[in-house]
């Protein structure tokens, strides 16, 4: 009996087509590379900022970390063995009437520098604005302290301000002024320190807002005079909100400086007359470096971190609606 095989038409019987499999291969190895391409075109960003993120976590977030750790901690950095005291250090530190009277130091000194950097930078932008030679000749003038090294412009004022020959007192001794001991009375000694801040940052300031105010479109002023608007008026409604970015981010920068000054105080006057000049920085080197208490040195630092920290949320939330950005 022969056995009768029925071929369904349409269909090829045997092995599927070789074409066909290498045709679906292909396609998955094409959606494979686009895949890989999508996948590496959306890791280039993280890749070309991932040096400055190592950088920022191994030298800003590490060791800040660290001197959270040692705050807890009594080490005279000589003897390797740290003793737990946990917060004795801060509670010590806001029992001292000295840290006291230097935040309020610190305070004080970087209210009036900034203060008085930006105001005054912002009155010579406003008569410098002008482009000419004699502008350009005084922008280089009150620019050049800012260039010259702290160490340098402290020993320029170490001798202008001595009480015995200094130019200060020889000046006033030919109104008939009696000799002022400028950074030997604890009256005077924060703002002779203060005035040296504002002489060498003004200049800066005013390069800065004078490039900002040149960059107010003409139009603008031209069309307050038609309308008989006063100078104040024109500066308070057309160029502050102009150069408010500018503003913001010298304020900034005047902020962080001034909570940095070190040199000019450790070679001044070391955080006297009767602690009238520390400030926090200089206090918190001495307590490291000077005294070895590295645990209350990085409480103090813990401080300063947090006051930072708080100006700046404060800073940002008061301002981001007044800073108009183009």
């Amino acid at each position: 009996m022969e056995a009768s095989v029925t071929a369904t038409p349409g269909k090829t019987m045997g092995r599927p087509s070789v074409g066909k499999a290498s045709g679906g291969s292909s396609e998955s190895k094409r959606s494979e590379r686009l895949n890989a391409k999508r996948v590496l075109r959306a890791l280039r960003p993280y890749a070309a900022i991932a040096p400055s993120i190592v950088i920022l976590a191994v030298f800003w977030i590490y060791p800040i970390f660290e001197m959270g750790g040692l705050s807890l901690y009594e080490w005279n950095l000589v003897n390797p063995e740290k003793v737990f005291v946990g917060l004795q250090n801060y509670i010590t530190l806001f029992q001292d009437v000295q840290f006291r009277q230097t935040l309020v130091s610190t305070l004080i000194y970087m209210v009036f520098t900034v203060g008085l950097s930006v105001v005054l930078g912002m009155l010579c932008a406003l008569h410098l604005k002008r482009v000419s030679r004699r502008n350009r000749f005084l922008q280089a003038v009150i620019f050049s302290p800012y260039v010259i090294s702290l160490a340098s412009i402290s020993l320029l004022w170490l001798w202008i301000m001595n009480r015995d020959y200094g130019l200060l007192n020889q000046i006033l001794s030919v109104f008939g002024v009696s000799p002022v001991d400028w950074l030997g009375d604890s009256r005077v000694a924060l703002a002779s320190l203060i005035a040296i801040s504002v002489w060498k940052s003004v200049g800066y300031d005013a390069l800065i807002l004078t490039s900002a105010l040149q960059s107010v479109p003409e139009n603008l002023y031209e069309a307050a005079e038609l309308d008989h608007a006063k100078p104040w008026a024109t500066f308070w409604k057309i160029t502050l909100p102009i150069v408010s970015p500018t503003l913001f981010f010298l304020v900034i920068v005047e902020v962080i400086s001034s909570l940095k000054v070190f040199e000019t105080i450790q070679i001044m006057t070391q955080g006297g007359p009767q602690n009238a000049t520390n400030t926090i920085v200089f206090s918190l080197y001495q307590y490291a470096f000077k005294f070895y208490k590295v645990g209350y040195a990085a409480a103090i630092g813990m401080v300063l971190l947090v006051l930072v920290a708080i100006f700046a949320v404060v800073y940002f939330k008061v301002l981001e609606k007044r800073v108009h950005y183009r």
